[in-house]
């Protein structure tokens, strides 16, 4: 400013020099005039160039899209599985009894085992009865010795020769009294004579009917005699028979192939006094059996599409167990309870599986899937493409573009691996069935779709292209 100011006052004070002094300032000012906008330029280029450089720098540093597993939306009908709680049961269960008293000697088999039929499982102390037969035995010894005895003739033999001689001398005395009647009407014989043949006469008569009497009774003797002896021999033989049935008490057997529980009396104890004591439990296991209950609405249900033939009444069953996983043998319901229940509502339905390794016991829950009706032509996603955001249910959607996009959906009914939907996808679309944690929407991916021979396959890949992903920053933040 001062140089200025004194240029000013040159000018001023010597005018003749004025063309010298305005051209250098003319030329001062042009090149401050230029310079900032010369400024500008530079701070404008270097900037682009950073930012040139920054895009290019993120763009390299820009991960792949993530590689997810896709299946495409079907249309097909299928059936429609319904499930419900059930509990394992045995077909038969078998109660160890000791059913007369007696010390338990020994066990005979292992704890928690299969057993077959007729296997020795307890015997007791058996001398007691062993005695008692051949007490009984002794019995029916001298019972039919009695009924030999009683079955003789001799003395029926005897009474019989009795009466023959009573009758002979019952003959003589009439011979004689018809003998001397006359001789005593014609008075040639003494009335003493014909009145002692008139009283042997009548003795003989008495004594024929005391002796007929006697028959009579030895015969009835005889017979009842017999009768009794008969009796006592089909008592020895009942008593027998008992004294066996007792000893046979003393070896306990299975009655039925099954798995037997924990013992409930250790050996040397006293059991069967008073009562018949709980040895042990045996429960078949083979088929074994599962009860269900329905509601009344669903029983309905059934019987309206069985009659419509959209659903068999031998349709096969599916068991669930606890764990989540699907029994491997397919059952079938082989009994309908009588009645529904007028407290709960609900119809008692027994299934049947078969168990041959014995991997389910009697007690076990889990649930019974069976196929309730068929549903035609339904939109079926697989459920593991369904996810449940904030009480709705939701699918990842990949467009034609490989984009992503979120889609409610409204659902229905479960059909094995798939659930069918109302509404929200269409036939030919595909969605998201691995990978999901990696896909966000209005992002691309890189779908694959899944081999024919299952899911793991494609799970591995998406971990190992993870891992690829996470190890890329890694090592480029190495480099740099």
């Amino acid at each position: 400013m001062v140089e200025c100011c004194g240029q000013a006052d040159m000018l001023v004070t010597e005018p003749w020099k004025e063309d010298e002094m305005v051209a250098p300032l003319r030329k001062a000012t042009s090149c401050r005039a230029v310079l900032p906008a010369l400024c500008l330029l530079l701070l404008l280029f270097l900037a682009a160039c950073g930012k040139d450089e920054e895009k290019a720098k993120q763009a390299a540093a820009a991960p792949p899209p993530p590689t997810v597993v896709v299946a495409d939306v079907v249309q097909k009908t299928v059936p429609i599985y319904s499930e419900f709680v059930a509990r394992t049961d045995a077909r038969d269960t078998v109660e160890i009894r000791a059913r007369v008293q007696a010390f338990l000697e020994a066990q005979h088999f292992t704890e928690g085992t299969v057993v077959k039929k007729d296997q020795v499982l307890f015997t007791l102390d058996k001398r007691e009865y062993e005695a008692q037969l051949l007490q009984a035995k002794a019995q029916l010894a001298k019972a039919e010795a009695d009924l030999a005895f009683a079955k003789d003739n001799a003395t029926v033999e005897s009474a019989k020769a009795n009466l023959d001689v009573a009758r002979a001398r019952l003959s003589k005395a009439e011979t004689d009294e018809r003998r001397l009647k006359p001789l005593a009407e014609r008075r040639a014989v003494p009335q003493q004579d014909y009145d002692n043949a008139v009283a042997n006469l009548d003795g003989a008569r008495g004594d024929v009917e005391s002796r007929r009497a006697s028959l009579n009774t030895t015969q009835a003797n005889q017979k009842s005699s017999i009768e009794q002896g008969e009796a006592a021999v089909q008592a020895a033989k009942a008593a027998i028979a008992q004294a066996e049935l007792n000893l046979s008490y003393c070896t306990i057997r299975s009655p039925i192939e099954g798995l037997i529980g924990k013992r409930n009396v250790d050996p040397g104890n006293l059991v069967g006094r008073g009562e018949a004591t709980l040895l042990d439990t045996v429960s078949s296991i083979d088929p074994i059996r599962v009860s269900l209950s329905i509601s009344e609405a669903e029983y309905l249900r059934f019987e309206a599409n069985r009659r419509k033939g959209r659903s068999g009444a031998g349709a096969t069953l599916e068991l669930i167990l606890a764990d989540g996983s699907v029994f491997p043998y397919k059952g079938r319901v082989v009994i309908a309870d009588r009645a529904v229940d007028v407290k709960t509502g609900t119809l008692t339905i027994i299934a049947e599986f078969p168990n041959p390794e014995g991997s389910l016991r009697p007690g076990q829950f889990g649930r019974v899937r069976a196929a309730a009706e068929v549903a035609e032509n339904a939109i079926l996603v697989p459920r593991l493409a369904v996810q449940e955001i904030q009480g709705s249910k939701s699918v990842l959607v990949v467009g034609p573009d490989n984009m992503v996009a979120l889609r409610t959906i409204t659902p229905g009914e479960s059909a094995g691996e798939y659930l069918i939907v109302r509404d929200g996808v269409k036939p030919g679309e595909r969605v998201i069935v691995d990978g999901i944690q990696k896909a966000r929407p209005g992002t691309a991916v890189n779908p694959t779709v899944a081999a024919a021979g299952g899911q793991s396959n494609a799970k591995t890949e998406g971990a190992s292209q993870e891992k690829q992903d996470e190890t890329k920053p890694a090592g480029k933040a190495k480099g740099k």
